[in-house]
């Protein structure tokens, strides 16, 4: 019982995230990758054994989106939110600049597994309607130590 009681008291009473967590914030730029080659990592982030954590917030960049942003369409790229090579729901079949880079956009609180590895990418489908050259993306969240 007494550990039942220390590891609570760890707990921060709002969000329930251990008091020791750290955080973690990976970005990359990439340009646009050939029609019908793999996906581009723009950024990874690799938990250690026994330790899981919180996505907390992505964002997205192109430089289409970058000199006028009212083209978040990104027809011809899909980007791809993955855990473990899994596309993390609901961010599956994204075509759009959903986060845009520099923005405050909306925070999201998306439990990651035990030693998960968390990654944003982006693959042409085909041609896009834009002339994109250059992309990124941006990853944070915080992590910690699992004891179970």
């Amino acid at each position: 019982m007494t550990t039942t009681l220390l590891k609570s008291a760890l707990l921060c009473t709002n969000c329930g995230i251990p008091q020791d967590s750290e955080y973690f914030d990976v970005s990359g730029f990439a340009d646009v990758p050939a029609v019908n080659s793999d996906a581009v990592i723009l950024a990874r982030f690799n938990l250690h054994h026994q330790y899981c954590g919180v996505l907390e917030f992505f964002s997205q960049f192109s430089d289409v989106f970058f000199r006028d942003p009212s083209q978040v369409e990104t027809p011809g790229l899909q980007w791809l939110l993955l855990v473990n090579g899994r596309p993390l729901y609901p961010y599956v079949d994204m075509e759009s600049i959903l986060n845009p880079w520099g923005v405050g956009s909306f925070g999201i609180r998306l439990r990651l597994p035990e030693a998960a590895r968390v990654e944003f990418s982006v693959r042409r489908t085909g041609n896009p309607a834009l002339p994109v050259k250059r992309v990124g993306a941006r990853l944070s969240g915080r992590y910690w130590f699992s004891e179970g």
